[in-house]
């Protein structure tokens, strides 16, 4: 005989397979009206000065006569992953236990493409809540290989765009990171380990290899993120699936003049050297 239990079991089993993946994925996490704005504002100042610790940023606040202290401000920068680039070394939050790898990248010449990716993340403010993105970039044509969409800063939706990036278009001989804990964990490792890619992360004074995803940060906020203000996941999921496909496909970087980063993915040319 089948206990109540076991049957309540089940139903709560089979509720949960009726949620489509979608409704779970881009749920917005939930904060105050006020601290959605007030991280809108911490989040496009920090755009401009990305040295902004949370003492300048709750000056900054306080001069333009928004009520956030700095207690408010310093939680809030941890919330969206902000943090200035002169504090520490690393852009994320290190986990105590997790191993941290070698910087492989000083004086590499970094002239082909599948040589070096590298991935980030980034806060996306909506209407009502916020998101946060991950994008895999070849470090020599700019192309964005793959990205996912969270309401969490877990590990799993960074594998997820690893695993589509690794499918779509090889294997990298180098994947460098920061040593934020998506990018230590255990899952993450093992999936570039399995596939023989050469770990790397950022260490000392290496703050510089960020610049160039960074600015690409840059670009979607002010070119997609800030003007539509989604209101919905799917919404915001559509409207920066649009703009990376221009970004991709239509749009040239200044790194290699008038060629796009799928033209440059695609073709080589000359080569680019690393800061040393």
């Amino acid at each position: 005989m089948v206990s109540k239990d076991h049957k309540l079991s089940v139903r709560r089993q089979c509720a949960l397979l009726t949620l489509s993946r979608s409704n779970l994925y881009y749920q917005p996490k939930g904060e105050s009206a006020e601290n959605l704005r007030f991280m809108e504002i911490i989040d496009k100042q920090f755009l401009e000065t990305p040295w902004y610790g949370s003492r300048q940023m709750a000056r900054y606040m306080k001069r333009n006569d928004h009520k956030c202290g700095r207690h408010r401000v310093r939680r809030l920068m941890r919330l969206m992953r902000l943090v200035p680039i002169y504090q520490e070394p690393n852009t994320s939050k290190k986990h105590p236990q997790h191993k941290i790898w070698p910087y492989l990248l000083r004086n590499v010449v970094i002239d082909r493409p599948n040589q070096v990716w590298c991935a980030d993340i980034t806060y996306i403010p909506m209407r009502r809540g916020f998101l946060y993105l991950v994008a895999i970039m070849d470090w020599y044509s700019r192309k964005i290989l793959a990205w996912r969409l969270s309401n969490s800063m877990d590990a799993e939706f960074c594998v997820e765009a690893l695993k589509d990036a690794l499918a779509k278009h090889g294997t990298p001989e180098i994947f460098n990171t920061d040593q934020g804990s998506q990018f230590t964990s255990g899952v993450w490792i093992d999936v570039l380990a399995d596939a023989k890619v050469k770990i790397s992360m950022d260490g000392k004074g290496r703050w510089i290899d960020h610049r160039m995803i960074e600015r690409l940060w840059r670009s979607l906020k002010y070119e997609c993120v800030y003007l539509h203000a989604f209101e919905r996941g799917s919404e915001a999921k559509a409207g920066i699936r649009k703009w990376l496909e221009y970004y991709n496909a239509e749009r040239p970087h200044s790194t290699h003049g008038i060629l796009t980063p799928d033209e440059a993915y695609a073709r080589k040319t000359e080569p680019m050297r690393l800061a040393a």
